[in-house]
Formats: structure tokens, C-alpha cells, sequence
């Protein structure tokens, strides 16, 4: 294709996949996308990663899925424009069953709205914001230590459970 637009990079590694995972998240009926601007690894502007689960159908719906959501990422990210393409990102588009059965309009524009969501930058920490709440700690969870009157402690004045 000599003067046409450079084609959308692949994620082909699971590595990049779970580290996107880690990222910025965008819902619709459609489709979720996760995605994380690349500090490190490869070189190159916007990479995208495509899956459908085993829970939207059979394999051949699965894979109609996964064929409309690569045509609608090419077409949302040639429509978005060289700012777009050339950020260092991944994203990671989910199909669900609904992307069978919706316009390709509708399709790429939740695809652009997901590209520009979850590629967008995070913005830096302001720590007068924090409201002089503490750090969190690295205890237990949320119910902290457990005290003797737990669940299984046994009620005043019962003797204690033997274990046979």
C-alpha cells in the first residue's frame, strides 16, 4: 500500500497484555479496553491487542468479533489522526457478543473513544490533595488485626473448644 497510512502495531506477547491489563479501563456494551502508555519495551507508536472469551460464543462468533474489532481500531486510529498512532501505547480491545450485532459506526466510535481514554496520560500527584488523610498501611485487609472475640471465639463464660 505505497502512500497509504503506516498499519496499527500488534500486541503478540502475553507480558504486554497483562501489563496493559494494569492500565487505564473504558467500558461499553461493546467492547472493554485497557491500555497503558509504554515507558519501556519496543519502540513505536500505538500497538493493539485484540481477545474475545470463550463466555461470548462459539469460535466463529468469537472470531467475527476479533475481525470487526481490528477493522474498527485501523479505521479509529487512521481517523484519529499521526498524534494518535505515534503515542508510545498498548491497548487491549475485549470484545463482547453485543459488537456482533452492532453498526460499525457505533463500533469505531467506541473504539475512538477507548483509544483516547485509556491512552490518556496520567496526570501527577498533588500531595496538598491527600486532605491529610495517612498512608495506607500494609496490614491485613480491611478488617486489620483479629480480636479474641472473633467468629469462632467461644462466648463469655463457656469453656474454651477442645480440639479432639
Amino acid at each position: 500500500m505505497p502512500g497509504g497510512e503506516p498499519p496499527v502495531g500488534r500486541i503478540t506477547r502475553r507480558p504486554d497484555y497483562l501489563a496493559a491489563a494494569k492500565g487505564r479501563r473504558f467500558h461499553t456494551e461493546r467492547l472493554t479496553a485497557q491500555g497503558r502508555l509504554r515507558d519501556d519495551g519496543p519502540p513505536g507508536g500505538l500497538r493493539v491487542g485484540f481477545t474475545v472469551t470463550k463466555r461470548e460464543g462459539h469460535a466463529t462468533e468469537r472470531n467475527r468479533i476479533r475481525r470487526r474489532l481490528k477493522v474498527a481500531a485501523q479505521i479509529a486510529a487512521t481517523q484519529a489522526g499521526p498524534a494518535q498512532r505515534d503515542k508510545p501505547a498498548d491497548v487491549v480491545l475485549i470484545g463482547r457478543r453485543d459488537a456482533l450485532s452492532a453498526s460499525f459506526a457505533q463500533l469505531v466510535d467506541d473504539v475512538r473513544q477507548a483509544l483516547g481514554v485509556v491512552t490518556k496520560p496520567k496526570a501527577p500527584r498533588d500531595p496538598s490533595k491527600d486532605h491529610g488523610r495517612p498512608a495506607r498501611s500494609g496490614g491485613r485487609g480491611r478488617g486489620g488485626a483479629r480480636s479474641p472475640g472473633g467468629a469462632d471465639a467461644a462466648p463469655q463464660g463457656a469453656p474454651p473448644k477442645r480440639n479432639s
